[in-house]
Order: structure tokens, then sequence, then C-alpha cells
């Protein structure tokens, strides 16, 4: 039985201009266990790449439009947990205006990442499918740190019959990236990437899962460019391919 809800999309920046095969997988996917999808237009940047550089009084309008635009909305759903994560989380750091308090509250509690609302809301855990394919997945910081995410992925992936999961080494160590931090600090962020890579490789998988295209920008750069043989998928595209959408 499939449950009909109407879902507003949250379609991040890295999404929209570099991965947006991911938002669309995302939305054949919640079209297929019932939701009908709302897009809501002029939705911009959640202010989090700037929030995380430090400019924090600057992205006070970014996150107040945010808030107004989708604060009355049933559920928003998103395929990004770092963004999830500064909506629900951070925007409570934020001297927004007292008249939008409650809104900020609202919107806390019914913006969703994606694995999060097919398997917490839905109750969808296991959507069947084929992908006879040796796969691991990685945990995003924000997404399993600050959402505490960890479990829904694992479901969905684990709910394809034929797949062959395995657990990499460390599956929540972080990729290095961290927006800003991976070009303010290079170094750093190659050797945290290389680790990183270096585990999926010795998993065996031939796909590294992901439920943040950043995260997994990151990992597949790093595997293209040193001739491992791994490659990324986000988690809708994974469970679109295997349903045949």
């Amino acid at each position: 039985m499939t449950v009909t809800m109407r879902v507003a999309l949250f379609v991040p920046c890295l999404s929209e201009h570099l991965y947006p095969k991911a938002a669309l997988d995302m939305v054949k996917v919640l079209r297929h266990v019932g939701a009908e999808i709302e897009y809501v237009d002029n939705q911009t940047c959640c202010g989090q790449p700037a929030y995380n550089s430090g400019y924090r009084k600057e992205i006070v309008p970014i996150a107040e439009r945010f808030i107004e635009m989708f604060s009355d909305k049933d559920a928003i759903v998103a395929p990004s947990g770092s963004c999830v994560a500064m909506v629900r989380k951070f925007y409570f750091d934020l001297d927004i205006r007292p008249g939008l308090a409650e809104a900020r509250k609202r919107l806390a509690g019914r913006i969703f990442e994606f694995t999060e609302y097919l398997v917490d809301v839905l109750g969808r855990d296991a959507l069947g499918g084929s992908f006879p394919r040796k796969v691991t997945y990685h945990d995003s910081c924000h997404l399993n740190r600050e959402l505490g995410i960890n479990a829904q992925p694992r479901k969905l992936i684990r709910g394809i019959p034929d797949i062959d999961f395995v657990e990499m080494g460390m599956p929540d160590l972080c990729c290095g990236f961290g927006g800003t931090f991976s070009y303010k600090f290079p170094e750093l962020s190659i050797a945290m990437v290389a680790r990183k890579c270096r585990l999926i490789e010795a998993s065996g998988a031939e796909y590294c899962i992901g439920a943040d295209s950043s995260c997994l920008m990151n990992i597949e750069g790093y595997l293209r460019k040193h001739g491992m043989k791994a490659k990324t998928l986000h988690i809708a595209e994974l469970l679109a391919e295997s349903l045949g959408l």
C-alpha cells in the first residue's frame, strides 16, 4: 500500500548545478512510493557554505527568506543531509526576526533528508528492485553526526534483494571535503580522502553509496584520479536504477 503525501522539494545548490540526476532520481522514487511533488519556485541556497565560513550575520536574510518560503509546507525533502542539518539545527544559531521564530520551529519539524523521509515518515524501508552488485556505504558527517541518520540508508540498501552490501572499515570516517575546508587545508583534506578511498577499495565494493553529493564528488574525484576501480552513486540514483525508474 502506498502512502500519498504532498512533498515540497528542497534542491541544494550542488545538486542543482553539478548533480541534478540525484535530485531527479529522488523525485522518481518519491513518486514511485506515492508522494505528490511540489517544487517551490525561486528557492535559493540555505546559506550553509557562508555559515560554515563564519558569515553568520550575513546569511540571516537568506535564512529568513528560506523560512518564509517553506514553513507552511507539510513536508520538505532534500537529497542532502548537510543542507537539512543546516535548516533543522543551525538556523537556531541565527539571530532572525522574532516574528519568524515559530515558523523556524515549525520548519525544523517538517524538513527531512530523503532516506529519513522514506524510512521514518513513510515506513518504506524495503523498496525491492534489483541491483546485483557489491556496494558499500559512506556515512557523511552532518547526516550521521548532526541528524543521527545512519540506519535508514542501510535499510534501503539491504531492501534490494540481490544486492551484495558490505561495510567498509570505519564507514563514518570523514571524507575530508567539508566545503571550504577542502581548499583552505588541501593537504589535510587530500590525506583524509585518500584514507577513505583506501577503505572503500579494501571492501571490494564496486560502488560506494552515499546520501550527500558533496562527499561523493570528493570521493569520486580521488578514485578517478588515482585509477581506483570503485565508483560512486547517490542513494537516490541507486534506488531509481534498481527499480528501473
